[in-house]
């Protein structure tokens, strides 16, 4: 073999260990970024989860505490635990804060409520106040139940 085909030969080879390397080198950048995305990612829904629960556990207490309406507490609860442990709403006693979702699903809020006929609201209102006085022991309940839950 002439000298100069093994120099052409190991030339070649060196640039392509080196291109091989600078490959190597970009695909390795990109995995450890991926991690640290990954990473910052799983901190963030850990920290979102728990400030839900921290969430759930609060607006359990102001039903316990009489600090807030039934029916608000059990729609916001419903949506917490939606995203924290929806199958929790599917059993006793936390299927109430779902019954209850159920039953005021048909009322207006927010802007359409304040869209609505007064007297229709008012009617509304009533129907919402009887719910919670019917199913206040249940509400109570659950409410202390998920405060103690451990999600």
């Amino acid at each position: 073999m002439p000298v100069w085909l093994q120099w052409t030969l190991i030339v070649t080879g060196l640039i392509a260990i080196g291109l091989l390397a600078l490959f190597i080198r970009k695909q390795s950048k990109a995995i450890r970024q991926s991690h640290r995305i990954r990473a910052r990612n799983e901190a963030f829904q850990a920290d979102r989860r728990a400030s839900m629960i921290e969430s759930i556990q609060v607006l359990a207490m102001a039903v316990e505490q009489d600090q807030v309406e039934y029916s608000e507490a059990c729609l916001r609860i419903k949506g917490l635990l939606e995203h924290v442990a929806p199958e929790l709403l599917t059993r006793a006693p936390f299927r109430i804060f779902q019954d209850m979702h159920d039953k005021m699903q048909h009322m207006p809020t927010h802007q359409a409520r304040q869209d609505t006929d007064q007297r229709f609201v008012e009617k509304l209102d009533r129907e919402r106040f009887a719910l919670e006085q019917k199913h206040a022991d249940e509400i109570r309940r659950a409410a202390t139940a998920i405060r103690h839950y451990r999600f």
